[in-house]
């Protein structure tokens, strides 16, 4: 009965991720357009934003995989198998998350700036390779390990994958902004990218 609470506990929470971010996506589409350097800083940040949120709780659902299930369930009862399983669970998620969001990142368009083609290259390029090693990560837990020890790392390898995609979205976005003066005031000036700026700093 737990197994079937777990799975639909994490069901739930995918379609929440979908949703969540298709709801910063919205229904404009302007893939390959040019759009202010304003209004694509808000529907960027906004987006990395939201996806921050669904990694941080995928992250805190695989600290702690007994908060999805029965209100039974006991810590001790975690096996290796289940702990893989948890950490599975959360790369499928995790993959998810950032193929919508790489496409919220391409429908938000080219910002109008004079690096604003680069930026835009830059940021979807940083999405599809965070993409690209998360599913690396989740195809290397289908390769049985040989020993204890290897079976651990590879968990610990998978569980840093998440890590490093949840770190490389902000930074982005600030490396961006950098390289193009203009761009750096809309940043600056997005509600949505100081809120993604004071998340990371908190």
């Amino acid at each position: 009965m737990r197994g079937a609470f777990l799975w639909v506990g994490l069901i739930i929470i995918g379609l929440g991720a979908v949703i969540g971010l298709f709801a910063i996506v919205g229904t404009d589409d302007h893939a390959d357009e040019q759009v202010s350097a304003a209004e694509w800083s808000a529907d960027v940040c906004g987006a990395v934003l939201v996806w921050r949120g669904q990694m941080e709780s995928i992250v805190d659902d695989i600290r702690q995989p007994t908060a999805i299930g029965d209100a039974t369930s006991e810590p001790q009862s975690e096996t290796e198998q289940t702990r893989t399983g948890f950490i599975r669970s959360g790369l499928e998620r995790a993959v998810q998350a950032t193929d919508t969001l790489t496409l919220a990142i391409e429908t938000a368009g080219i910002p109008d700036s004079p690096g604003g083609a680069e930026s835009a290259d830059a940021l979807d390029a940083w999405s599809s390779d965070a993409r690209d090693e998360l599913d690396a990560a989740q195809d290397a837990l289908d390769e049985e390990a040989d020993t204890l020890e290897a079976a651990v790392e590879q968990l610990a390898s998978a569980t840093r994958s998440l890590g490093t995609a949840l770190a490389g979205g902000v930074d982005v976005i600030a490396e961006v902004a950098v390289s193009d003066p203009q761009l750096a005031v809309a940043v600056r000036n997005a509600p949505t990218c100081r809120t993604l700026q004071e998340e990371r700093a908190s």
